[in-house]
C-alpha cells in the first residue's frame, strides 16, 4: 500500500464482535458484526468496505452495508455508502494515522425520510477496532444509535 491509502491501512482484513442499538424511539439491541475493507486496486486509493450484522441468538441477518472508503494525502477521507435499507450516505471526516482514529460526518444523506445527519468515530486501540455511530432524525437530535467493539479475524 502507498500514499494515502497506508494512513488506514490498518484497516485491510476482517473484523469481528458484537455490538449494541439503542435510540430513543427504539428498543435497545445486541448484534453480532463482521466489517470487511479490502484494496481490491493497489494503482487506485480506495478501500472496498463491507458490513452485516446478525442477531446473536437466531443468526438472522439484521442489515447490510457496503461501499468504498477514499483517504486523501491531506488527511482527509471520503466515504459512499449503500445500505440494505436503501439509505446511502456519502461521509468526509479525516483520519489521524498515527492515532488510528477516522471521523466521519454525513455530507449527504439519500433516500431517508426520517434521518437526516450521521456521524461515525472509530478507533483502534490495543488490537479493537470500536466505533460510536450517532444520529439526527426528524424527530430527535444527534445522539449515539451503535457501538460495537471489534477484532481482527
Amino acid at each position: 500500500m502507498q500514499g494515502a491509502v497506508e494512513g488506514i491501512g490498518y484497516l485491510v482484513g476482517t473484523w469481528r464482535g458484537e455490538g449494541r442499538g439503542l435510540y430513543p424511539t427504539i428498543d435497545s439491541f445486541a448484534y453480532t458484526e463482521e466489517l470487511t475493507f479490502c484494496h481490491p486496486d493497489p494503482r487506485k486509493p480506495v478501500l472496498a468496505y463491507s458490513q452485516r450484522t446478525w442477531n446473536p441468538r437466531t443468526s438472522l441477518p439484521m442489515h447490510s452495508e457496503s461501499g468504498f472508503w477514499r483517504p486523501k494525502l491531506d488527511g482527509s477521507l471520503e466515504v459512499v455508502l449503500a445500505q440494505s435499507t436503501g439509505l446511502v450516505e456519502v461521509q468526509k471526516g479525516t483520519f489521524d494515522a498515527d492515532q488510528k482514529v477516522i471521523c466521519l460526518k454525513s455530507d449527504l444523506v439519500g433516500n431517508a425520510s426520517k434521518v437526516k445527519d450521521i456521524t461515525r468515530v472509530f478507533k483502534l486501540v490495543n488490537g479493537e477496532l470500536s466505533y460510536v455511530v450517532e444520529m439526527a432524525t426528524a424527530m430527535t437530535g444527534l445522539q449515539p444509535h451503535l457501538k460495537a467493539v471489534l477484532r481482527k479475524v
